[in-house]
């Protein structure tokens, strides 16, 4: 089915969409943030002021193509350091707040760091790095800036970088590997997302996710900014409810593990309420209203209670960093909240495939992106295969790791790792890791992660960890799992002992999975797990 994409000015370099977008947006608000319990603001134009009088200052302290680290909270400050860093020609490290100092030493080392911008509450990790390295508070900036504007009265004068040079290196989520992107690779992926998702200029994002991340710097604070939306910046998890009613935010980026547990305390005050029934009734009824646009209108008027907790304007929810739950995908959507999820690999700037916000499925990953391609390489008699791409927002390589770069980047092509396959209207699904693929004894194929989207599409399962363990059978392995029940659906079923139902539960689950599932991947033995199973920050399983 082919839809058309939304209109979006494309820039070449990040420069260009900073000056695009303070010339068109102006005194439109770009950035919200508490300061000292005050809300404050920042203007498009400011921004556009900011960045490029940073720069000069930066560039004048003969900085010019150095690497610098930044770290420091979700905040103005780090938006603007870093595409002032960008925007003078050097090269932005965005490090992680939680880095200790020995980490925060051996990263500076490694990268051959020249420069340093941090919050003033993370300079304190900075005291053993080398006295060689510049080191600059978020506190100094507004003085920069001010001995920068006169350097540079007139930005749209300024030259511009090479679309092709390095902008950032971010560093994948073990930390093993610096992922090397131009301004193009970051432009461009920002630029594909917008065509996919209609993003309004009275759009407010709030900014959750670490941004340090490359997920987050696309497509929470590049995304916004080419399309004129409001970003606000949250201090933390544990203040979400409360900024959800402060700052009444339209589009969440969020890890998959956030939106379930948004949407299991929805469903936690349906039951206290005792509005199952009505609420259950009331999704049934608008259910059948066409087109989507006006079931999602009626929905949101029908259940106002709900998004009165999420500030009463939240429209869409974008997941990425693992494989969604499209049972609470389609939860969210039954409310009137339309919850779409991504793939990304920080390699591919770093969104690879996204469900358009008209055109979506609840189990996928999504549709490639306009300008790209994407490809199932070696693929099996089923279709499964690893998921390769290539287009403008492929990274330049790994930082100083030509042999890694030279095994995932052949003939433009970049490899993921990631298994695959197309289903039949185009929507890609990601089966799970290369690496995690067990092959038995007699040639067959056990994907862990294959098992796992099976167990949990139990009501009864919230989560599930399966593993392929050696023995001497004939294929040479058998399957095992842990499962951790899903207590909220226990206790609307089962009034005390829950350790017991759900012992008996999940025997049933897997029970009823086992029979359908051929002998080899049939699990064999399981234990239920009394805590939720451990995860990365990005949201995915520790294997």
């Amino acid at each position: 089915m082919a839809y058309q994409n939304y209109p979006v000015n494309e820039c070449e370099n990040l420069a260009s969409l900073v000056l695009q977008s303070a010339a068109t947006f102006g005194n439109r608000t770009a950035f919200s943030e508490k300061r000292d319990g005050i809300t404050v603001s920042y203007t498009y134009a400011q921004l556009g002021t900011d960045v490029f009088a940073l720069a000069a200052a930066l560039s004048t302290r003969g900085l010019t193509g150095a690497r610098v680290l930044i770290a420091g909270q979700n905040s103005y400050d780090f938006v603007r350091s870093f595409l002032a860093v960008a925007v003078a020609g050097c090269c932005a490290i965005p490090v992680d707040r939680a880095t200790d100092a020995d980490a925060l030493e051996a990263l500076a080392k490694r990268t051959e760091a020249q420069a340093a911008i941090f919050a003033p509450d993370f300079l304190p990790k900075a005291d053993r790095l080398p006295k060689s390295i510049r080191r600059f508070s978020f506190a100094d900036l507004d003085d920069l800036v001010a001995e920068g504007s006169e350097l540079v009265p007139d930005p749209s004068a300024a030259p511009l970088p090479d679309p092709d040079l390095v902008a950032a290196v971010f560093f994948t989520a073990d930390a093993c590997r610096g992922v090397m992107l131009s301004h193009r690779n970051l432009a461009f992926d920002a630029a594909a997302v917008c065509k996919m998702i209609e993003v309004r200029q009275d759009d407010i994002f709030l900014s959750i996710l670490p941004i340090h991340h490359a997920y987050e710097m696309t497509c929470g604070i590049l995304v916004p900014l080419l399309s004129g939306a409001q970003i606000a910046f949250s201090e933390g998890l544990r203040y979400l409810t409360r900024e959800m009613k402060e700052y009444h935010p339209t589009i969440l980026n969020c890890v998959p593990y956030l939106a379930e547990v948004m949407y299991q305390k929805v469903k936690a005050g349906i039951r206290r309420q005792g509005l199952e029934n009505h609420v259950k009734n009331m999704i049934r009824v608008t259910n059948a209203i066409l087109p989507q646009s006006a079931a999602l209108a009626a929905k949101r008027r029908a259940f106002s209670f709900v998004h009165k907790s999420f500030g009463g304007h939240l429209r869409l929810i974008l997941t990425t960093g693992a494989p969604a739950d499209p049972a609470v995908l389609r939860g969210f959507r039954n409310f009137g909240i339309l919850a779409i999820q991504s793939y990304s690999i920080v390699e591919c700037s770093p969104v690879t495939a996204i469900n358009r916000d008209r055109f979506h499925r609840a189990a996928s990953a999504g549709l490639p992106l306009p300008g790209t391609v994407l490809d199932i390489y070696d693929m099996n008699e089923e279709g499964l295969g690893e998921i390769r791409c290539k287009g403008k927002h492929i990274m330049l390589g790994y930082f100083d790791d030509p042999e890694s770069t030279k095994a995932v980047l052949k003939n433009g092509w970049f490899y993921t790792g990631d298994l695959g396959f197309f289903d039949a209207d185009g929507f890609l699904r990601v089966i799970g890791r290369k690496k995690n693929l067990v092959i038995t004894g007699s040639g067959k194929r056990i994907y862990p992660e294959e098992i796992e989207a099976l167990l949990n599409e139990n009501k009864f399962v919230a989560g599930s960890l399966v593993r392929v363990v050696p023995d001497h059978s004939a294929e040479g392995v058998h399957v095992e799992a842990t499962i951790y029940p899903d207590k909220g659906a226990l206790l609307a079923v089962y009034d005390g002992n829950l350790k017991q139902h759900a012992s008996i539960e999940v025997r049933a689950a897997i029970d009823e999975l086992n029979r359908i599932l051929p002998a080899f991947k049939r699990i064999k033995r399981f234990s239920v797990s009394s805590s939720p199973l451990p995860r990365t920050p990005s949201g995915r399983l520790v294997r």
